[in-house]
């Protein structure tokens, strides 16, 4: 397919931390949306000219896990990491095309693009941390993380009725607009005194929903330190830890239930887009920043010093 619109994402700045020296180069993104130029003759739902979108984790469709909706575990899948290709170019490789693309339809305006391309990853995984942390009506949610996933949970948290949305994060103008997806209270405050002023807003209670979108463990400990007795803790932060605690202390002791993992992009697409197009749903708005190709170094280098919440790239 050729690219029209790919983006940034947090976890690619992970890489650009701790990569090995790499002079061949990496390919590199995992988000796209763009126009399919060939099909392989196996290929039957889609054709040349088709918009499509595609997200982070090829599937076949039809695999077990598939078809519990479990599609980061397809027997045939991967992850767009840079091999056998990746978003941040001119044109991709889409294996697994049927059971992977996602046909936008024909006409959609142009306007509607940027919120279509948050449905590859990033509104989608807010989505699944909020809907594995069991987030409903009368819950109270906190969310850790005011990145575009921590945003994009705010703004799921709030469409699947929760009642008190408690973000923390303390960069001003990223906490402004979780306010406007419907956070209630805004908690800068980390480490202990962040888990005082959570449980100070719930009544000492704490949080019946917690989700993690970080992936440090600071924030982890955070989560457990204000999830209520019987919640939930949610991560869809990917981890840069290997240990974590589980014991006492941390989880049992409150029958917490721990749960979350690599967002199943493609099972949620199909009910996703037409909340877009019909603007149930605008999750674009954690595009603050647009930038050629030409200039993918820059958008690395802007969301490395949070001078940008999230870069779209248009190809």
């Amino acid at each position: 397919m050729r690219v029209t619109y790919a983006c940034v994402c947090g976890s690619d700045l992970h890489p650009y931390h701790d990569l090995e020296p790499t002079p061949e180069g990496r390919r590199m993104g995992h988000e796209a949306i763009g126009v399919v130029q060939e099909v392989g003759a196996e290929v039957t739902t889609l054709k040349a000219g088709d918009t499509v979108i595609v997200p982070f984790a090829w599937s076949d469709g039809t695999c077990a896990f598939c078809r519990d909706g479990i599609t980061t575990s397809c027997v045939h899948g991967g992850f767009f990491d840079g091999a056998p290709s990746a978003t941040q170019a001119e044109l991709l490789i889409v294996p697994e095309a049927d059971g992977t693309a996602v046909v936008v339809p024909e006409g959609t305006d142009e306007s509607l693009m940027p919120s279509l391309l948050t449905l590859s990853d990033v509104y989608l995984t807010g989505y699944h941390a909020a809907r594995q942390g069991q987030v409903g009506p009368g819950k109270t949610v906190t969310v850790i993380g005011d990145g575009a996933v921590g945003l994009s949970a705010v703004l799921a948290s709030k469409e699947l009725g929760a009642e008190t949305i408690i973000l923390m994060g303390r960069h001003e103008s990223r906490t402004d607009l979780g306010r406007k997806f419907g956070a209630t209270h805004v908690v800068a405050e980390r480490g202990d005194e962040g888990v005082a002023k959570v449980l100070e807003i719930t009544g000492g209670e704490g949080s019946h929903v917690v989700l993690e979108a970080v992936g440090h463990l600071p924030a982890y400990e955070q989560a457990y330190g204000i999830v209520r007795p019987g919640g939930v803790i949610s991560r869809v932060g990917v981890p840069q830890y290997e240990e974590a605690p589980v014991g006492f202390a941390s989880l049992f002791g409150k029958n917490v239930t721990l749960t979350g993992g690599p967002a199943t992009i493609r099972a949620y697409l199909e009910a996703a887009i037409p909340q877009v197009l019909d603007g149930t749903t605008d999750p674009g708005q954690v595009f603050d920043r647009e930038l050629p190709l030409a200039d993918i170094a820059e958008a690395y280098r802007l969301m490395d010093a949070r001078e940008a919440l999230k870069v779209l790239i248009r190809v």
